[in-house]
């Protein structure tokens, strides 16, 4: 799932998912990381999710796609778009 906070000069995108699927660490790797497995770690959060937020500029469309343990790579259903493999948004 993604939430949206649009602020001035652009917009935070957190990036949500159950806390315990899939099991094991995850992270969002995408073109606003340079694809780098851990730059964005998701965090527990106390109502049971998974989370990291990510400020990106406004009016852009990003590639990203989650990693989890054991090089098991997933989208988000809840995102703007598919292109190929990747999951896409936009700002």
């Amino acid at each position: 799932m993604l939430e949206r906070k649009r602020r001035k000069d652009g917009t935070e995108i957190t990036f949500v998912i159950p806390a315990d699927t899939p099991p094991g660490p995850v992270s969002v790797v995408g073109d606003f990381n340079d694809w780098r497995p851990g730059a964005h770690e998701l965090r527990a959060r106390e109502d049971g999710t998974r989370a990291v937020t990510v400020a990106l500029p406004g009016r852009s469309t990003h590639a990203f796609r989650y990693l989890a343990a054991g090089d098991y790579w997933f989208n988000d259903e809840s995102a703007d778009g598919h292109d190929g493999t990747n999951s896409r948004l936009q700002t």
